[in-house]
């Protein structure tokens, strides 16, 4: 097994993040349980119902799909596409105040309206 891994397995970072997205989820499912049914019979049945669905979206989003997305970005891409930045294409700003250029006048007949043709 590689060192990285075990002490990643062994290290507190990843049990931090489950507590806050249990705390997260537990929050988020009192919130809507409370607004949708009240506290009425079967309040901590749905409760944990709630509180489930919440952590295991935010679990299997936050723990598994965004850390495979930066993998697969890196590894797959290079690293050079995951850190470089496209710099904006810098074009020249136009005269607010340009010298006016007057284009020249064009001559019309002008057909007298009481008079038909």
């Amino acid at each position: 097994m590689n060192r990285s891994v075990l002490q990643l397995a062994t290290s507190k970072a990843p049990l931090r993040r489950v507590i806050v997205l249990a705390g997260i989820s537990l929050v988020l499912a009192l919130a809507l349980v409370a607004y949708l049914f009240g506290v009425q019979d079967s309040f901590f049945g749905r409760l944990f119902g709630a509180f489930f669905v919440f952590f295991s979206l935010l679990a299997v989003t936050f723990m598994g799909v965004v850390p495979f997305v930066n993998w697969a970005a890196m590894n797959w891409f290079g690293k050079g596409w995951a850190e470089s930045h496209a710099e904006p294409l810098r074009r020249p700003r136009p005269n607010p105040n340009p010298a006016p250029t007057r284009k020249p006048t064009r001559t019309a007949t002008r057909l007298n309206s009481t008079q038909q043709p």
